[in-house]
C-alpha cells in the first residue's frame, strides 16, 4: 500500500511564525539554563526586525572560566537532550573569556563580566526589542 504523506497547508508567514516560536523557546531554555547555572545579567535580544541571520541573541555573564564552561555544557545538554536541538557551532570555548555558541536562529554568549563590558553587545544592538526574563541574574543581589 502506499504511503500517506500529510502536507502542510499553513503558508509561508505561518511557517515562520512556527520557526520563531521554536527559536524563541529555544533562547528562553538557554535563558534558563544559564540563570541555573548562576549566570548573572541575562539578556534575550529579539534581532528578528534587525537582521536575517538569526532571530535571537541570549547574554549572560560568568564569573569563572569553570562557571563559563558549566554553562555552556549545561547549555548543550539543554538544548541537544531537552530539544532535540544540535549546536552548529562553538567560539572561544578554551579561552572562556566569551564562549559563542551557535544553534542557527539562537546564538548564545557567555562572557566574563571585563569582556562583556569592552564589547558591550547590547549597546551595539540597542534598537533590538528585549524579551521579557526575569531571574535571579538580572536583579541585583543586593
Amino acid at each position: 500500500m502506499g504511503e500517506v504523506v500529510e502536507r502542510s497547508t499553513a503558508g509561508p508567514e505561518a511557517i515562520s511564525a512556527g520557526r520563531s516560536d521554536r527559536a524563541l523557546e529555544r533562547a528562553l531554555v538557554a535563558a534558563r539554563t544559564a540563570e541555573d547555572n548562576r549566570g548573572r545579567d541575562i539578556v534575550v535580544l529579539d534581532m528578528r526586525e534587525l537582521t536575517t541571520f538569526f532571530d535571537y541573541f541570549v547574554m549572560a555573564t560568568g564569573t569563572s572560566r569553570r562557571q563559563l564552561h558549566a554553562m555552556s555544557e549545561e547549555i548543550d545538554h539543554a538544548l541537544e537532550e531537552g530539544m532535540g536541538d544540535r549546536r552548529l557551532g562553538i567560539e572561544g570555548y578554551n579561552e572562556s573569556r566569551w564562549i559563542l555558541l551557535d544553534y542557527g536562529d539562537v546564538v548564545i554568549h557567555l562572557f566574563e563580566a571585563e569582556t562583556r563590558q569592552y564589547y558591550a553587545l547590547e549597546d551595539l544592538w540597542a534598537r533590538a526589542k528585549r524579551v521579557p526574563f526575569e531571574g535571579r541574574g538580572t536583579r541585583d543581589e543586593g
